[in-house]
This record gives C-alpha cells, sequence and structure tokens, in this order.
C-alpha cells in the first residue's frame, strides 16, 4: 500500500534544522513530516535529497548548507561522522556540553518530573581520551585492514587515526595490522565465516602506560603466533599482555568465551581514585580515565557515606567504585554477571589491602532478591547499570530494602528517567539536581549522577 507523505524519496528540499536527536541527526519538518539529516545542526538551513520515507518520518543527506549555525565547527574529517566514531566533531563543543544539558532536562519535563539538571561537566581537552579500542578487521582490495564500520552497516571504513582514541593505542593498532599483514594472518570474511582475525582490541593504562592487546579469532589456532607475538613485542616495548579471544560463532558477539594468554600477564593495571586496579581483556573499565574520577568522585560524594554504613554496589565490574567508597563503610557488597570482572574484583581488593568488600558472580536482579530475602540492610545503594537500565524487579527489591539512598550512575537518559518514575511510585525521590558528566566528548553519549531520597 502507497504512503502519503509531503516527501518523496530520491527529491531535493530545502528546510529548516529546528532540533538535534539524542543521535546527534539534524531535524527538519515539512507539514510537522520529521526528516533526520546527518551532518546538520539547529538554526541551519539546508538543502536536502530524501533517502528513505517511513510512515512516519523520513531520513535526507546533506545537498548544501544554505545557512550555517555559529556553533559549526569547519574542517572535521567525515569519516568520523559516516562511522559514529565522533557524530558531533561538526558541534562546537560548549554547544555539545548544552545539547546533553538539554537531552536530560527534556526528557524529565516529557515525563512531567519537575527535576533540575545542571550544566554538563566537560573536559579541558575533548579528544584522544579512550583508554580501550575495539576494532574490526577486514579485507580491503585484497588487503587486511583496521577502521570502523559505517554507521548501521558492516562496511569497514579504513581509519588511522581514530581522534577520541589515546594515539599511543592508535599507534598498537597500526603495528598490529602491519604485523598480521607481513605473516599474511588472513582477515575475517563475514560473508564466508572464513578467515583468522576478527577483531582486534587494544587496551592501556593512563596512569601506568601498560598495554594489552587482545586478538579475536575465528580459529582456535593463530598462524604464525610465535613470530606475531614476538613482532608485537619488539615494536611496542609497552605492551605487557597479548591475549587471544577464540569466537567460532558466525554472530555480531566481539568476544567468544575462552582467552589464550600469549605473552605476560592475564591483565593489565592502571590507577583510579589512588587505587590500583587488574584490568582483563572482557572487563568493564569506564573509557575515559579523567573524566571516570569525576563522575565516581561525584557519586561517592552525594552519597554521604559514614562509617557505620553498609553499601551494596551493583553491576560493581572489577570493583572500581565499591573499592574507592570501601574505606568510607563499614561494608561493601559488589555483584556482577561477569565471572571474569568478579576475579579482577577479588585480585583488586587484595592489591589494595581492602579487607570490607564482597563480591559475588550474578544477576543484578536475582543476587538483590536473594539478599533481601537473606535480610540484608543496606543504608546506600550504589547502581551503574548498562544502558537497557535497572531491571523493575531489581528496583523492587532495591526499594523492600529500604536505604536511605539510591545513586544512580547513568549512561541513558531515557532508562534513567523510565527507572526514576518506577522509583518515585515506590517511595524515592529526586531532591537535589542531576549532575551530567561527559564520558564521551564529540559522542552523543551522557553520564549522569542522580541521587534517589527514601521518603520517610
Amino acid at each position: 500500500m502507497k504512503i502519503e507523505t509531503p516527501v518523496i524519496k530520491n527529491n531535493e528540499y530545502e528546510v529548516n534544522i529546528v532540533d538535534l536527536t539524542y543521535q546527534g541527526l539534524g531535524v527538519a519538518k515539512i507539514e510537522d513530516f520529521p526528516i533526520f539529516i546527518e551532518d546538520t545542526l539547529p538554526g541551519e538551513i539546508a538543502k536536502v535529497k530524501i533517502t528513505k520515507v517511513n510512515k512516519n518520518f523520513s531520513f535526507g543527506k546533506l545537498v548544501d548548507l544554505i545557512k550555517k549555525s555559529e556553533d559549526r565547527v569547519e574542517d572535521v574529517n567525515l569519516d568520523y561522522i559516516k562511522t559514529g566514531i565522533a557524530p558531533l566533531q561538526h558541534l562546537k563543543y560548549d554547544a555539545q556540553l548544552k545539547f546533553k544539558q538539554h537531552q536530560v532536562k527534556e526528557l524529565f519535563d516529557k515525563a512531567k518530573m519537575d527535576v533540575d539538571v545542571l550544566p554538563t561537566i566537560g573536559m579541558d581537552k575533548p579528544n584522544k581520551y579512550r583508554n580501550k579500542a575495539q576494532v574490526p578487521v577486514r579485507k580491503i582490495h585484497g588487503k587486511l585492514e583496521t577502521g570502523f564500520y559505517r554507521r548501521h552497516s558492516h562496511d569497514l571504513i579504513p581509519i588511522e587515526d581514530f581522534y577520541i582514541q589515546d594515539p599511543k593505542i592508535d599507534e598498537a593498532i597500526l603495528v598490529v595490522r602491519d604485523v598480521l599483514r607481513k605473516f599474511h594472518v588472513a582477515p575475517y570474511n563475514e560473508g564466508g565465516h572464513n578467515g583468522v582475525i576478527r577483531n582486534i582490541i587494544v587496551r592501556r593504562g593512563y596512569y601506568t602506560g601498560e598495554i594489552m592487546i587482545g586478538l579475536v579469532t575465528r580459529t582456535k589456532k593463530l598462524p604464525m603466533v610465535d613470530l606475531v607475538v614476538k613482532t608485537i613485542t619488539e615494536r611496542l616495548p609497552e605492551v605487557t599482555s597479548i591475549i587471544q579471544n577464540i569466537n567460532l560463532s558466525d554472530g555480531n558477539a566481539i568476544f567468544g568465551k575462552k582467552n589464550v594468554k600469549l605473552f605476560g600477564k592475564n591483565y593489565i593495571e592502571d590507577k583510579l581514585l589512588g587505587l590500583t586496579f587488574a584490568i582483563s581483556l572482557n572487563s568493564f573499565y569506564q573509557v575515559n580515565p579523567t573524566q571516570t574520577e569525576k563522575l565516581y568522585s561525584l557519586a561517592i560524594e552525594n552519597a554521604d557515606l559514614t562509617s557505620d554504613q553498609t553499601v551494596i554496589d551493583a553491576y560493581c565490574g572489577i570493583g572500581t567504585i565499591s573499592l574507592a567508597m570501601a574505606k568510607h563503610v563499614k561494608k561493601v557488597y559488589g555483584v556482577e554477571i561477569v565471572a571474569n570482572a568478579i576475579e579482577d574484583a577479588k585480585i583488586n581488593a587484595q592489591k589494595n589491602h581492602i579487607n570490607n568488600a564482597r563480591f559475588v558472580v550474578g544477576k543484578a536482579e536475582e543476587q538483590m532478591a536473594r539478599w533481601q530475602e537473606n535480610g540484608l540492610k543496606p543504608d546506600v545503594i550504589m547502581v551503574d547499570p548498562p544502558r537497557k537500565g535497572l531491571d523493575e524487579s531489581f528496583i523492587e527489591s532495591a526499594a523492600k530494602m529500604a536505604p536511605q539512598k539510591i545513586v544512580y550512575i547513568s549512561c541513558n537518559p531515557a532508562t534513567l528517567v523510565r527507572d526514576a518514575q518506577i522509583l518515585s511510585d515506590l517511595g524515592y525521590e529526586i531532591n537535589q539536581p542531576v549532575q551530567p558528566v561527559d564520558q564521551f566528548p564529540q559522542t552523543v553519549h551522557v553520564e549522569t549522577v542522580t541521587v534517589f531520597n527514601k521518603n520517610n
């Protein structure tokens, strides 16, 4: 059935850009019908070509900018926008920070929640900050290449300077790429599910400078493994760990279940808030070290911890925030679904001589229910969930435990606001402003710290 819309595919239109979506796309409207356009900013007038038309919205491609925004950054690398590495690089940094504050405030307003949102805490140097890279490896024009996928596709765009990554990580990717080329290690071919190297992972300690190389392979054996390892370590003396991850599946998951140590240690070390952390290949560890220290310090400060309190850290990862809280309280309980991360958390507690933290493997929502049944009474619950937010059963268990505060570190304002509505119904209110923190400059993502107080 033909859909009647005010725009037609492949036609060109002159439009006013009126807004920016949470994905960083400019929004124009013709007869209230939205058109989403990459590389456009509010206040601009643009000529666009319609590339896709759906029932309720459409997508357009920028043909020409007739009027530019004062917040536009010129001379940007379009590959960073096409791949989604830096979808906001064409927006001046102070405007990026305002966009993120607005994004959070607008979602609370739509939910009819009267919540103040503070200006976003930014970075002095909002690039070259990432301490971890996960880059796909593919064959292009007969050659092994590293880079990033074009958005919404599996077409690899070769990239050498990733702009938002630590330059030492970019250098390491190129060295590994060249070594794999030298020894004719075949890149993975998605279509035929053959070849060897699927992804290269690089982690680097911000304070220690230690580098881990992860080689994700479709095969159990890595061809020329001894020569590959020897050459990488000769060219990159900072490498203290090389891990092979075996991923035999034909799906999109980056990691398989098995890791094999090829060189050095099973982890690298880094420091955060004065503590030392062991970080293994699969572990979650925040990718922006300087902003993470601001984020976690804020969360701990807002928790108003005292030495007689018990705290639960849900989604505790390798124990970064649990161990930072431990010196302020009587006891910390951490839960995390990734078994390797809990092993790291226990090692990290020992490394830092911390004896009042207990870590368990499990789904946060299931473990919360168990702790609640066992009569655990936390004074504060700290949560730092993935983008999908909190499970409703988790929120119910947390509310039954009746802590005075729930401190919520969120990486997705939409799920934060959804969860805030549920918490409100269960007697937990936001009585102080929400604080956004820019963990991911040049991208659309924003972290927030929100404190929920129990209504007495």
